[in-house]
């Protein structure tokens, strides 16, 4: 073994050891029942998938993929997304009586780095995909259900930011008239580089009234309120269609009673190039990247069905991160024996398993520094035979 490699993982890739592994498992356990009481069914997809399906359909860029070839020269990828498995699975064999479907997942899916700066190539998500409903109810469902479940596994403060793809894109189709600048525009607009978006503005021969359509864009931010401030910007078309959708989703949230968690932002765009309407995002407290996203799309067409979709994604290391420092105790009792009695342990310990009770069952013997090991059971030991 090369002495370069013997720790060395690949770039991106991390360990998970027991504390995290132990945070991890109960937020996601609480995400899951919570996803559950609202009738969505968890599914496996494979780890691996075709490129010429999965890896074309999803809007994670080729450079991103990690590709790797089968015994018969086929090309795959690791899954880059949950959103693709999922769309092919239903697509062919879940959509047959094109009903409604209310599906949900939680796996691992890959992206690969250029460079190291502390982004992971690998890392988990939990999400749900309503499938083959294209109301404005089943938009405002999925939102309530991101809320509901980030509650349910902890998270107190955060917001859901809701926005519409076909706003921006309106707006500067008519105003611009090309889709080069609109494409420019919007990538200002994704990486939240407003002085950028600012400065392109006011570099267009535009008309005074123009730019500060295209300006106010960036003050469209809050409750419904914003929806009037909307239509003083936008011509008739797609864009003020948009604001329908938008006026009737603010209803559903407020059925809901979710108002002081959902807020509207126009800025809000996205890379995924299969978005077709309603989209959002999910913050909370310091974390500099969305914990979760989601929104309308049509991704499933790519797989030789007609069927609108709406879902989100969790970031869980996200999500935990913006959970901070909030400890999952877990209490790991020992069970210390010697050989002569070591029966006598082992049904001790099938006993206290039956209560519920997490035991380990070490032979006195086999522990080389007893001290140290000692306290990680602080107060639960038990001594069968022999003495510490």
């Amino acid at each position: 073994m090369s002495r370069l490699f013997m720790f060395e993982k690949p770039l991106g890739m991390r360990d998970t050891l027991p504390e995290l592994y132990e945070k991890k498992h109960h937020v996601r356990t609480l995400m899951e029942n919570a996803i559950k009481q609202w009738g969505y069914q968890f599914i496996e997809t494979p780890t691996l998938e075709y490129y010429e399906t999965v890896g074309t359909a999803s809007a994670i860029l080729d450079p991103e993929l990690f590709k790797l070839l089968d015994k018969d020269g086929h090309t795959l990828v690791l899954r880059p997304d949950m959103t693709a498995p999922i769309a092919r699975v239903a697509a062919s064999r879940l959509l047959e009586n094109d009903l409604p479907l209310r599906l949900a997942y939680a796996g691992n899916v890959y992206r690969a780095q250029q460079r190291e700066g502390g982004r992971p190539a690998e890392f988990e998500q939990i999400g749900v995909e309503s499938i083959n409903d294209d109301t404005v109810s089943s938009d405002g469902e999925v939102i309530a259900l991101l809320v509901s479940s980030l509650k349910e596994a902890g998270l107190s403060q955060f917001q859901v930011s809701v926005g519409h793809i076909g706003f921006a894109q309106e707006l500067f189709m008519q105003i611009l008239g090309t889709n080069g600048r609109a494409t420019s525009l919007r990538r200002f607009l994704y990486e939240k580089n407003f002085v950028g978006y600012r400065d392109q503005v006011n570099s267009y021969s535009l008309s005074s009234i123009d730019k500060q359509r295209l300006l106010q864009l960036l003050e469209l931010r809050g409750g419904e309120e914003v929806i009037g401030k909307a239509l003083d910007i936008i011509e008739d078309g797609y864009g003020k269609e948009s604001l329908v959708q938008l006026k009737e989703l603010w209803e559903v949230i407020t059925d809901f009673g979710l108002e002081d968690h959902v807020k509207f932002d126009f800025t809000l765009v996205s890379h995924m190039s299969y978005y077709s309407g309603i989209l959002f995002e999910a913050y909370a407290g310091n974390v500099g990247f969305p914990i979760g996203n989601g929104g309308r799309y049509g991704l499933i067409e790519k797989f030789g069905k007609k069927a609108s979709a709406t879902g989100f994604a969790v970031r869980l290391d996200r999500l935990l991160e913006a959970m901070g420092t909030q400890k999952i105790t877990t209490t790991i009792e020992c069970i210390f024996f010697s050989q002569e009695r070591r029966k006598e342990a082992f049904l001790l310990a099938e006993k206290m398993k039956a209560e519920g009770r997490k035991i380990v069952l070490q032979d006195i013997n086999g522990v080389k520094n007893l001290d140290v090991f000692t306290k990680k059971f602080a107060n639960t030991t038990f001594l069968i035979g022999g003495a510490l």
